[in-house]
């Protein structure tokens, strides 16, 4: 049978494939921008007829209606990140959170330790050979599809065809949905650009030689970052997500993936977060190759970039050099995401700079702390850790002591909390 004729007949309406889903059943949801949002509408209005029913998911972006508090004993999220939209759900004890770092998230699908019995993919159109890209969310889908005993395939007319390890062929998708809507956004910049933020970014800016390899985190600083390399030469890029930001030094000749050591001449990530004019720009672009995280996030695979920048964030850093980036105390609040695989990575990369960046403050509390809050998780320990930045500067912690790391991090932490955190540090025998 002819790819195109296997395709026709496969063709279903949203309501017809959430009828495949069975209760007791686990399923995939491909997340951040790549929601397949009429699949999940349908399967929201079909719960009732379904009994314990477990959604596996990273970050989403889009509503939420699956983890409501109605859904409860028909669907339940199982989330690998704490997004904002079921944040609250986990917080409640109305969904499940399973910590893993990212480059081991498909892994624990491929290898069946998390069985998957129906995948819930959003791809691109078929091209004439009868595949179909996964476009703006190749990393954490491909596999986890792959693994499946069921794909069940949004195909959507404004999906981009992205190139790399992101194509998944029409006989492999047991249900096809056509569609034809614009994809969600999400600009980097939303948490505005204050003069915190851009005092950040030059201090990281400083870090950062000509013919790096870089990763940018989710966030504000990484994404002002981006606005203060136009003077340095020959950068690359190696990262889980990028965002709009690095379309202008594409244009500008500044980001030219020459020097890199692994893929040179490539952008090589997993997913892209950011606005229409990304998505277009990412279409079919040959600079760029999207590959499955478990390579893009492999700590040794990541290494092998010489002079690789990671910059990643934190909700807290305790004396000894400790990250807390998953919890404010024990209350849930996010995920270890790729922080830990890049910092690693980049630890290990020759001239390589890993970077944990964070405002110094709150709401008017330290984020510079003696102890971290009962029930922090660390997610980068004190012996990964290298560079901490705030607006008042960079510590280098990197072979230093626990003495020369309270003296170095106090120094950096907002003024009027230095006399309190010398105190405890004294107290603790740090100092």
């Amino acid at each position: 049978m002819a790819w195109n004729t296997m395709y026709a007949s496969r063709v279903v309406s949203a309501e017809t494939a959430v009828r495949n889903i069975k209760s007791n059943q686990r399923l995939f949801l491909t997340g951040n921008c790549s929601v397949p949002q009429k699949i999940l509408a349908a399967l929201v209005d079909y719960a009732p007829n379904l009994h314990n029913v477990e959604i596996c998911q990273a970050l989403t972006v889009g509503p939420a209606d699956y983890v409501s508090p109605e859904m409860e004993g028909h669907i339940r999220v199982n989330t690998m990140f704490i997004s904002g939209n079921v944040r609250k759900a986990v917080q409640e004890g109305r969904a499940d959170f399973t910590p893993v770092l990212l480059s081991e998230f498909p892994l624990i699908f491929k290898k069946g330790i998390l069985p998957i019995d129906v995948a819930l993919i959003h791809v691109s159109p078929p091209d004439e050979h009868g595949f179909c890209s996964l476009g703006i969310e190749v990393g954490l889908t491909k596999s986890v599809a792959e693994s499946a005993k069921m794909i069940i395939a949004e195909v959507n007319q404004q999906m981009p065809r992205t190139l790399g390890d992101s194509f998944i062929h029409v006989n492999r998708l047991h249900h096809i949905v056509p569609v034809d809507y614009q994809l969600p956004e999400l600009p980097m910049g939303d948490e505005g650009t204050s003069e915190i933020v851009e005092r950040i970014a030059q201090h990281i800016v400083s870090l950062i030689p000509d013919g790096a390899t870089m990763q940018m985190g989710i966030g504000a600083i990484p994404d002002a970052v981006l606005k203060y390399l136009f003077d340095k030469k020959d950068l690359g890029i190696h990262t889980e997500l990028f965002s709009d930001g690095i379309i202008d030094l594409v244009d500008a000749g500044i980001l030219t993936n020459a020097r890199k050591t692994l893929h040179p001449g490539k952008i090589i990530a997993g997913f892209t977060l950011g606005t229409q004019r990304l998505y277009k720009w990412v279409d079919d672009n040959p600079i760029i190759e999207f590959h499955p995280t478990e390579y893009v996030n492999d700590p040794f695979v990541i290494a092998q970039n010489e002079r690789m920048v990671a910059i990643n964030s934190a909700i807290e850093v305790d004396l000894t050099g400790q990250i807390c980036a998953d919890s404010i105390g024990h209350k849930l609040y996010s995920g270890v995401g790729g922080q830990l695989d890049f910092i690693y990575g980049a630890s290990r990369s020759k001239d390589g700079v890993p970077i944990i960046a964070l405002p110094s403050t709150a709401k008017d509390f330290s984020r510079i702390v003696a102890t971290l809050k009962p029930g922090a998780g660390v997610v980068t320990t004190r012996n990964h850790v290298r560079y901490v930045v705030t607006e008042y500067g960079i510590a280098d912690l990197y072979g230093k002591t626990i003495k020369q790391r309270a003296l170095s991090l106090i120094n950096i932490a907002a003024p009027q909390f230095r006399e309190e955190l010398t105190r405890q540090a004294k107290e603790m025998h740090y100092l």
